[in-house]
């Protein structure tokens, strides 16, 4: 059995590669594979949650990253590309990170009965990935839910803990104080094995009301899609708009689920704001929602 280690060559690739997993939509047309069952080098997490291993090197893998994704669902389109990015920047490493040959496994965490991110598989992820010894690392989750499932499990992972780096969390509590238990429940072993390169809540609600007073806006009406990050980042925008000197006329929730939303817009202008916020994800909805 491997020992988990810590390299920084192979963490420093495996934050490169979520910075570009956030930001690039591109595939190499070397980047898609077929690895098959575990390149030999390294052990595949179970085919019921996880494509094949993907690897274009010579030789036989030394270690295994994973990407821990919502592939079903309104999210799909965003998660396959991000999915395209990894493969694509390991394609331009040669599937190296220093002197070590690196192969990548795709995960999905959503269910077809949720359409989303599903608690349960979640967990059982979360619990793969701590029993594998070849696996050094998981770009993931997309969700913030998701991730405070799988963070205390990888958090105790045998052989000192498995790094987690995700390029769409932004609840807070992750990594910044909320409360006497967060965000150290999060971290049972003490040592912080997690981190993300999008902005958390707190600071993306600061810097949309600063760009609202910066356009003259005095008075807002605040909608969230009563997911995590809807809610969360509408709430912290309300106290940065108030903060600011804006009048907050009203903070609602919408169904994402509606045919329609003419009868909440219809409310919303009676009240007359200079501008509406919405806190919530692009698939909840939202082409129906900005149509209306």
């Amino acid at each position: 059995m491997k020992k988990r280690i810590s390299l920084g060559a192979l963490f420093a690739v495996l934050g490169v590669l979520a910075l570009v997993a956030a930001g690039c939509g591109g595939s190499s047309k070397n980047s898609s594979s077929g690895g098959g069952g575990g390149g030999g080098g390294v052990t595949a997490l179970p085919a019921s949650s996880c494509n094949a291993v993907e690897y274009k090197g010579s030789g036989k893998p030394d270690y295994l990253i994973a990407s821990d994704l919502p592939l079903i669902g309104g999210s799909r389109q965003q998660t396959v590309q991000m999915n395209s990015a990894i493969a694509y920047v390991l394609d331009q490493q040669n599937w190296k990170a220093g002197k070590y040959k690196i192969a990548f496994q795709p995960c999905n965490d959503a269910s077809a009965q949720l359409a989303k991110w599903d608690p349960t598989k979640c967990s059982a992820n979360a619990h793969a990935y701590a029993g594998d010894s070849s696996l050094i690392g998981v770009i993931g989750t997309f969700n913030s839910g998701c991730a405070a499932i799988i963070i205390p499990v990888l958090n105790q992972a045998p052989g000192g803990g498995l790094q987690l780096l995700s390029p769409a969390n932004t609840y807070g509590c992750l990594t910044e104080h909320c409360s006497a238990t967060e965000p150290s429940k999060y971290y049972p072993s003490g040592k912080r094995n997690y981190a993300r390169v999008a902005p958390s809540d707190p600071n993306q609600g600061a810097v949309d009301a600063a760009f609202l007073k910066s356009k003259g806006v005095k008075s807002v009406y605040i909608l969230n899609d009563k997911e995590a990050y809807g809610l969360g980042v509408a709430r912290n925008f309300r106290g940065a708009a108030t903060a600011a000197g804006m009048k907050i006329l009203g903070f609602d929730a919408y169904d994402p689920k509606a045919a329609n939303y003419q009868a909440l817009f219809t409310k919303i202008k009676a009240t007359n704001p200079d501008a509406v916020f919405i806190g919530g994800l692009i698939d909840e909805n939202s082409g129906q929602l900005i149509n209306d």
